[in-house]
């Protein structure tokens, strides 16, 4: 028997993209992220970053295609008035490309000083789209995979909260660590309304080499902050369960990071994730992700 998580009216704090953003809205900041271009331009999607980049090259050809044309027949082999032929002159002087079919008139000052100012343009924003990139490539990320819901159930005889996560990639992730926090509403005696952090113990919250699949346990006992909650109560309390993963990557040897976070709505009770390790015929062992996010029943 799965279980599949439905669909979720709670909100959450951090995301569920694959960048596992805080998902908070500002009001009454003056900060603007194009204020902020360099990170922003770091941070960016790299879909919209391609279009950022490749729209901000076309619209400073189009701008010094128009004034290459208010300065008249200064361009060799060009087609007077042609807006396009001035178009790709452009695109030639700011590449460094040099052709030859199209050149400047030495006898038109106008024109040359504006090749030198797009020569100077075109070495600058070459020099910055290239640091860009290597900023975003060089960048460490982290492919850990969550399970889609977390489960309370008996572990040793004492009621456990589970959840279990893996490296998606080949590579070993060292020194990894791992904390669970608890997020709640809470009325004090004064009747101040507040969202009140707790940290969970972990059974294990840190391993020296994170390689095949982690399941974190907290045991609910009488000093977890779960303790004596009902799945009723823990969606009046607006609950999050919030996960940080962090670790060194082996291959970039830098810090890695990942978040993730359940819900009331996604933790599931009386319920036991289904087993992922096996062994080949010769001794190795085999992590069946298809059924990574499965629970069953508790026995």
């Amino acid at each position: 028997m799965n279980k599949t998580p439905r669909q979720f009216s709670q909100s959450r704090i951090v995301s569920r993209d694959k960048r596992s953003r805080f998902d908070i809205a500002r009001k009454g900041i003056s900060h603007s992220h194009w204020r902020d271009p360099y990170h922003l331009l770091l941070t960016l999607d790299w879909s919209w970053f391609f279009v950022l980049i490749g729209g901000g090259y076309i619209l400073i050809n189009v701008v010094f295609a128009v004034l290459y044309l208010a300065g008249g027949d200064c361009i060799e082999n060009a087609r007077p008035g042609s807006f396009w032929d001035a178009f790709f002159f452009s695109v030639q002087t700011m590449a460094s490309i040099g052709y030859g079919a199209m050149y400047p008139r030495p006898d038109c000052t106008y024109t040359n000083i504006l090749v030198t100012i797009e020569s100077l343009t075109g070495l600058m924003g070459l020099t910055t789209a290239t640091g860009l990139m290597f900023a975003r490539f060089s960048r460490p990320t982290a492919r850990v995979l969550f399970s889609r819901v977390a489960v309370i159930t008996v572990q040793n005889g004492v009621p456990t909260l589970m959840f279990r996560m893996a490296n998606e990639r080949y590579n070993q992730i060292l020194e990894a660590q791992l904390t669970v926090s608890l997020l709640r509403n809470e009325t004090t005696a004064e009747g101040e309304f507040m969202r009140r952090f707790y940290d969970l113990k972990l059974v294990r919250s840190q391993t020296p080499i994170f390689t095949l699949t982690w399941t974190a346990m907290h045991p609910i006992d009488q000093s977890s902050s779960l303790f004596g909650m009902t799945p009723e109560s823990l969606a009046e309390a607006e609950v999050e369960i919030v996960v940080t993963f962090t670790g060194l990557d082996e291959t970039v040897s830098q810090t890695i990071h990942a978040r993730h976070s359940y819900i009331a709505e996604e933790i599931i009770w009386n319920q036991r994730f289904v087993d992922i390790l096996s062994r080949s015929r010769d001794g190795r062992r085999i992590i069946d992700y298809r059924r990574f996010h499965d629970v069953i029943p508790h026995p």
